[in-house]
């Protein structure tokens, strides 16, 4: 995996991933109001580290951080879209802290579920995880009671561990873990 010296990936420049009908692309400060729409809902307070409400404000304070993390080399947060503007949800990619291994994890805006976003989504970054980062392992990690991110992670190739259940900082319950094998058939960026 191409890393600074504190084994994090090096994302290179402006990253657009485009593939299974997507365009994965950084969040510009014209998002800040689709953001603010897409993440002040209840299924986002309930399943991400994401609280409502989610205004303007914390849309605008949100995409601060995820440049400093990503200009820090900690965190690739990505807009999910299908015509390469229009927001629909995010996805994003970070170093677990274990060399060779990141973790996604993913939001859909209320509007835009059952769509087969997330799936596509998780499939197009795991891509980028295995090549160009060389990632070893993909993880996410899944609340127990999240039935439907838990069917994305089946349906985009991953399974449930043994791992025992992790508590994290942001979670309300404790967080399966999933793998994805690098043998699983998906279609690379």
């Amino acid at each position: 995996m191409t890393t600074h010296d504190t084994d994090r990936p090096a994302f290179a420049g402006d990253i657009h991933l485009t593939g299974l009908g997507l365009v994965l692309r950084e969040w510009d400060d014209h998002d800040v109001p689709a953001m603010a729409e897409l993440f002040d809902e209840p299924a986002v307070d309930r399943w991400t580290p994401l609280r409502a409400p989610f205004d303007l404000a914390a849309a605008r304070a949100y995409l601060g951080q995820a440049r400093q993390r990503r200009a820090d080399g900690e965190r690739l947060q990505l807009a999910v879209t299908t015509d390469g503007h229009r927001p629909l949800g995010e996805i994003l990619l970070f170093p677990t802290g274990t060399a060779g291994e990141v973790e996604l994890a993913y939001a859909i805006g209320a509007a835009h579920r059952r769509q087969g976003l997330a799936r596509r989504a998780v499939q197009l970054i795991t891509g980028y995880a295995y090549d160009p980062l060389a990632a070893a392992r993909v993880l996410l990690r899944i609340s127990p009671g999240n039935t439907a991110s838990a069917a994305v992670a089946r349906s985009a190739g991953f399974q449930l561990t043994s791992a025992p259940l992790l508590s994290r900082a942001g979670a309300r319950d404790p967080l399966h873990t999933w793998l994805h094998h690098r043998t699983e058939q998906f279609t690379a960026v």
